[in-house]
C-alpha cells in the first residue's frame, strides 16, 4: 500500500518535468521564431526605410525636373510669343513696304499719264501718250503685282486706243505755217513792174559795129520809152492802185492772219484756224502775182493746212486714271 503513492508521484513528476521540458522546448523554439522574425521586421524596415528615402529623393528630383520643365516650357512659350510677335511684325512689315512700292508705282504712272496728257494737249501730237503708256505697262509687267492686273490692262486697252486714233500732226502744220509766213515777204505783187529786157537788147545792139550812133541812141530811146509803157491785166481794181506803203501792211495783215491761224491750231480752235487761212488765201490770190512760183507755192501750202486740218480731239486716257484712282483707294 505505500509503494503506490510514491510511483505515482514519481510518474507525475516526471510527466510533470517532460511537460516542463517540452514546454521549454516550445518556448524555445517560439522564441526563436520571434527573434526570426524581429530580423526579418529589422530587415524590412530599413529596406522600407531605404526605399522611403529613396522615393523621397527620386521624388524631389521629379520636382526639380518637374519645376526645370515647366521653366523651360515658360522661356519657349516665351521665345515662341517673341517669335510669333517678330513673324507678325515682319509680315506687317513685308505688307507695308509692298504697298509702299506698289502705291508710289500707282502715283508716279498717275502723275507720268498726266502729264504726258498735257504735253500732248499742248503739242498735238499723241507720242507723249504711247511712250507714257508703253513704259508704264512694262514697269507693272516687271511689278508682276496681281492687284495691278486690272491697271495693266486698262493700259494696254488705252494704248491700243490711241494708237488706232487718227488726229492732225500739229508740230508738222506749225511748221508748215512758219515757212509761209516767211514767204510773205518775198510775194510778187499783181503791180509790181516786170523785169526790163532793155539792156540786153542794147547790148546786142552795140554789139553791131555797123550802126551809127544816132542809130544807137534811137534804139535806146525806143528802149526807154517802152519801158514807161506797160500793159498787164489785173482781175482784181484795188491791187492796180496798192502803194508800197499799203503792200507793207497787207504783208503784214497775212502775217497775222498766219499767226492767228497758228494761235487757233494750238488752242484746239480748228473753225478760227480754218477762217483765218481762208482770209489769207483771198489776200494772197487777189493782191500778188498768181502766176509767179511762190504766190503759187504760198497757195499750195494754204490749201494743204486747210486740208489737213482734221479733228484735234487727242484720245484720252481716263480708264487708265479711274483704274489706278481705284488701285490708289485699295478697292
Amino acid at each position: 500500500m505505500g509503494v503506490a503513492p510514491f510511483a505515482v508521484s514519481r510518474a507525475m513528476v516526471v510527466g510533470l518535468g517532460l511537460g516542463v521540458v517540452l514546454a521549454l522546448v516550445l518556448i524555445g523554439t517560439v522564441w526563436q521564431r520571434l527573434n526570426i522574425t524581429q530580423e526579418q521586421l529589422a530587415k524590412q524596415s530599413a529596406e522600407s526605410g531605404f526605399n522611403s528615402q529613396e522615393a523621397r529623393t527620386l521624388a524631389r528630383q521629379a520636382q526639380d525636373q518637374v519645376r526645370e520643365t515647366a521653366a523651360r516650357q515658360a522661356l519657349m512659350e516665351a521665345r515662341l510669343s517673341e517669335v510669333t510677335l517678330q513673324r507678325t511684325q515682319l509680315e506687317e512689315l513685308i505688307q507695308s513696304l509692298s504697298r509702299s512700292r506698289d502705291e508710289n508705282l500707282v502715283v508716279d504712272i498717275e502723275s507720268s499719264l498726266r502729264l504726258a496728257q498735257q504735253q500732248a494737249q499742248l503739242t498735238g501730237s499723241v507720242e507723249p501718250l504711247v511712250a507714257t503708256l508703253k513704259s508704264a505697262e512694262q514697269r507693272l509687267t516687271r511689278a508682276s503685282q496681281p492687284r495691278l492686273a486690272a491697271v495693266q490692262r486698262a493700259l494696254v486697252h488705252d494704248l491700243a486706243r490711241v494708237k488706232a486714233a487718227t488726229v492732225s500732226d500739229t508740230p508738222a502744220l506749225l511748221v508748215k505755217m512758219d515757212e509761209v509766213i516767211r514767204l510773205i515777204d518775198d510775194l510778187p505783187l499783181s503791180n509790181a513792174p516786170a523785169a526790163s529786157a532793155v539792156a540786153p537788147a542794147v547790148i546786142t545792139q552795140t554789139d553791131n559795129a555797123l550802126l551809127n550812133w544816132w542809130q544807137r541812141a534811137l534804139d535806146v530811146v525806143w528802149h526807154e520809152a517802152r519801158g514807161l509803157l506797160r500793159v498787164s491785166r489785173i482781175d482784181q481794181p484795188e491791187a492796180a492802185l496798192l502803194s508800197p506803203d499799203q503792200a507793207f501792211f497787207v504783208r503784214e495783215n497775212l502775217k497775222l492772219r498766219l499767226l492767228n491761224a497758228r494761235l487757233g491750231l494750238l488752242a484746239r480752235q480748228i473753225d478760227a484756224s480754218r477762217s483765218d487761212l481762208l482770209a489769207v488765201n483771198r489776200l494772197v490770190a487777189a493782191y500778188f502775182n498768181p502766176t509767179a512760183r511762190k504766190t503759187q507755192l504760198v497757195l499750195e501750202d494754204v490749201r494743204q493746212l486747210q486740208g489737213q486740218m482734221r479733228s484735234l480731239d487727242l484720245p484720252r486716257v481716263d480708264e487708265s486714271l479711274a483704274a489706278l484712282s481705284a488701285a490708289a483707294a485699295g478697292r
